[in-house]
């Protein structure tokens, strides 16, 4: 299928699309992934993964990627629909503040309003993944197994 939006659906009760993050999902709160909830998988979904990106940060990586890469979550059981707030369950991968695990919004001071879009993957494949992935590393494996996504993008701004 490659990377094109479908009828899967992705919500969040701690923001709506394109609303303002609360600070408590930020690097200057609590740092909790907000809760999310997807529906209208694809038939043949084996397992799904979230990635949170911010693509208005200023980087410009050696290979060409743009971007800070939040939260890269990978594993989650097909017949999963929901993580909670905070959610630790599953595989974390590596964001780009060198961790494992959600890393908040934390534009720098005075640079204006990000976007951060979370994305949700199904996909066809539920072979199990290594942790601590970076989001090229994660798409390099899943791309051939991607059956649908979407994204829920908010905003913040310091």
């Amino acid at each position: 299928m490659g990377f094109a939006l479908s009828d899967l659906k992705l919500s969040s009760n701690a923001f709506s699309q394109d609303g303002p993050i609360p600070t408590r999902h930020t690097g200057e709160g609590e740092d909790l992934s907000p809760d999310l909830s997807w529906s209208n998988a694809p038939a043949g979904t084996k397992a799904f993964a979230i990635i949170c990106h911010d693509p208005d940060a200023p980087l410009i990586s050696a290979n060409g990627s743009y971007g800070f890469v939040h939260w890269v979550l990978y594993n989650i059981p097909g017949d999963v629909q929901e993580l909670d707030e905070g959610s630790e369950s599953y595989t974390q991968g590596r964001n780009n503040f060198d961790k494992d695990g959600y890393g908040g919004p934390m534009p720098p001071d005075g640079h204006g309003r990000h976007r951060y879009y979370f994305w949700v993957l199904a996909l066809d494949d539920d072979s199990e993944l290594p942790a601590g992935l970076t989001l090229w590393e994660l798409l390099e494996k899943i791309e051939p197994h991607v059956i649908g996504m979407n994204r829920l993008v908010g905003q913040y701004e310091r």
